[in-house]
């Protein structure tokens, strides 16, 4: 059976999501387990600092599968993260692993449509460069779950529920019915995700004794991280902002 180290360790997209689809709680975790071996990934995509990622817009097939290729970039990161989330952050309550195990699990059969999607378009993931802010993030707040649940989540994860109706409109003008298709599940699913991030951002900051706004604002000033406009209002809501949160990011 895999675990969660063995998942998040692993460099190989396909086996890491077949690991992540194959785990069941109660997790099992090994003090032995080197911290300094993860995560794993593939040896492409190149990694890139995220101002050498270069622009192509979707006049060719070649920008429509590097904009594809992007998201499956993400979507994989998003697996790494959610693992992490479950083997960095120890004695938590039952139903935090629950969640994000199940967040884990979505996001690699994302990431396994996407890169299916790429397939039959003649691409592969791998194909394009790619950047690690993600999971660059991940290590900036790996010592604080608070922290971890208010940036990775509410912050970047989020990002993409105002970005993706905006995809998604490009690609129904392009007349591209399946990348739709993908899109709009992973819109809805992200939705979700976000929720999860919220409850968990709100449930350590009442155990703490802070308030969820003010921390927040601190929070972002101290990772110098801004909310950028414009915002799916609609979807942020469903996820958990309070209007006081989406007021302070205009």
């Amino acid at each position: 059976m895999p675990t969660v180290f063995s998942a998040l360790t692993e460099p190989d997209p396909e086996r890491k999501c077949a690991q992540v689809a194959a785990l069941v709680l109660p997790l099992r975790f090994d003090a032995n387990e080197d911290i300094q071996r993860i995560p794993g990934r593939p040896a492409l995509p190149t990694l890139v600092p995220p101002n050498k990622v270069p622009y192509r817009g979707l006049g060719t097939p070649e920008g429509r599968a590097a904009l594809i290729h992007a998201v499956a970039h993400i979507e994989f990161n998003a697996v790494n993260l959610a693992l992490d989330a479950c083997w960095r952050f120890r004695y938590q309550p039952d139903d935090y692993y629950r969640d994000w195990l199940s967040v884990a699990q979505d996001e690699a059969r994302h990431f396994l449509m996407l890169s299916g999607r790429l397939k039959e378009l003649g691409y592969a993931y791998g194909d394009f460069v790619a950047h690690n802010g993600l999971w660059e993030m991940a290590e900036k707040t790996a010592n604080d779950v608070l922290v971890r649940m208010a940036v990775v989540p509410r912050v970047l994860e989020a990002r993409g529920l105002d970005v993706t109706p905006g995809i998604i409109h490009r690609f129904t003008e392009l007349r591209d019915v399946e990348t739709v298709r993908i899109l709009g599940i992973i819109l809805e699913e992200e939705v979700r995700h976000v929720e999860i991030g919220t409850r968990w951002y709100r449930h350590f900051c009442t155990l703490k004794g802070v308030d969820p706004d003010s921390t927040f604002r601190a929070i972002l000033a101290e990772h110098r991280m801004r909310i950028r406009l414009p915002l799916n209002t609609e979807a942020r809501a469903r996820a958990g902002f309070n209007d006081q949160e989406l007021l302070d990011a205009y």
